[in-house]
């Protein structure tokens, strides 16, 4: 079908451009109007230009648009829609302006998409890997009730609190990583430089070497021997692993044993049910319909096993059960949530109450997470020491009993 380009005027007067598909300019001119715009003129234009392979390849190698950067956006388009500037006009700004060229190319699609007549959450909905169900349906209910800036301002707000828990976590592992590739380097040192030149002395005394030491040895050899093919499995196994853990089964498994870890996994899931009450209060005080907000936060939650707990709430919701009988089949939440929530049901205040939740789980989190060095420094420790334990057995009593042989020599 040929392309046309039109210009129109909104109901405010404001100035529209853009380009529909169509199959006459009548078809353009009802679709127009159907938006509530007055058509001004309409002509047949070249179909728009296709992407080129470059572009393509280009396009894979983007950098991904940052947490940071929707953040960023979402309180840009908060300022700019209360300031009463237009919404085309506004993206149009934040697309020269942002830093992030992946987040300028879909925010350039977006302006395209809203010429054309469709609205600002079905442009959004085109882009899922940026903005997710959760942050279209927000938009969705605040376009339909006229209050898109208190919309843009609630997302901006979760996801600053989003952010700052997961900033929490990966601040309280940032220093157990550090201390372990610490020690898988120096154990591939040790095996592959210095170990092998204690043996090339122990073997010139022909002497009987200790277990540790014949072990140490052993463990050399192999290493420097089949290092390539070592090299190897491990990069094959990460790749697996990682092939695994993308496909259906394998996400929701792995999210699934990440909650069983000791210690840590109960961090995770807490972290994860505060980020599922703060989603689910924030969409049900915007005014999004209780199964569409389970089902949008459900896959907002990242993490596979806890959403399908989730739907499970919603399709019990759906038959006609309670919001806390649902929650309770899940086996998620404590007894003391559950108390919340039952609470928020009978004053009708469930937003209220998952906001409380939310904040409930986020300071347990927060205490866990300063306790989680504690809890880990000791297993480091001993780590450690049976490390330095295994090398002095097999280092230094070779030396000790070679020195003492000869001395009595």
């Amino acid at each position: 079908m040929p392309h046309y380009r039109y210009k129109a005027r909104s109901p405010r007067g404001e100035a529209i451009e853009g380009t529909l598909e169509a199959a006459s300019s009548d078809a353009v001119a009802t679709q127009v109007f159907n938006t509530g715009a007055t058509p001004i003129d309409i002509q047949e234009t070249r179909a728009p230009r296709r992407e080129t392979s470059r572009e393509t390849w280009a396009r894979l190698f983007e950098r991904r648009v940052r947490l940071v950067d929707l953040i960023m956006f979402s309180r840009q388009m908060y300022t700019l829609t209360r300031s009463g500037i237009p919404i085309i006009r506004a993206i149009n700004g934040l697309a020269e302006s942002t830093n992030s060229e992946r987040l300028s190319r879909v925010l350039t699609e977006l302006t395209e998409s809203l010429e054309s007549g469709r609205s600002l959450a079905e442009s959004l909905r085109q882009h899922p890997d940026v903005f997710s169900n959760l942050y279209v349906s927000i938009i969705q209910v605040g376009e339909g009730s006229g209050r898109l800036e208190e919309s843009f301002l609630q997302i901006a707000h979760h996801l600053e609190m989003d952010k700052e828990t997961r900033d929490r976590v990966r601040s309280a592992l940032r220093y157990p990583t550090m201390v372990l590739m610490a020690i898988a380097a120096a154990v591939a040192i040790i095996n592959v430089w210095v170990i092998p030149k204690f043996a090339s002395v122990f073997h010139s005394f022909n002497a009987q070497l200790p277990w540790a030491t014949r072990l140490l040895i052993g463990v050399s050899n192999f290493t420097v021997a089949y290092w390539p093919h070592l090299l190897a499995l491990v990069v094959a196994g990460v790749a697996a692993a990682t092939w695994y853990v993308r496909t259906e089964n394998g996400r929701y498994n792995w999210d699934k044993y990440k909650l069983r870890i000791p210690r840590f996994g109960d961090i995770v899931l807490r972290a994860t049910l505060a980020r599922f009450a703060r989603s689910f209060a924030m969409a049900m005080r915007s005014g999004v319909p209780l199964i569409q907000a389970l089902t949008a936060v459900s896959r907002a939650v990242d993490n596979e096993y806890v959403g399908s707990r989730i739907l499970m709430m919603r399709n019990g919701i759906e038959r006609g059960e309670s919001i806390t009988r649902t929650a309770a089949t899940t086996n998620l939440f404590t007894p003391l949530v559950l108390q919340m929530l039952a609470v928020g049901e009978e004053t009708g205040q469930v937003d209220n109450m998952m906001q409380e939740v939310a904040e409930f789980y986020e300071r347990e989190v927060d205490y866990d997470l300063k306790q989680l060095s504690a809890y880990i420094e000791p297993i480091l420790i001993v780590g450690i020491g049976v490390l330095v334990l295994v090398l002095a057995l097999g280092v230094f009593l070779p030396m000790w009993d070679l020195a003492r042989a000869a001395r009595g020599g």
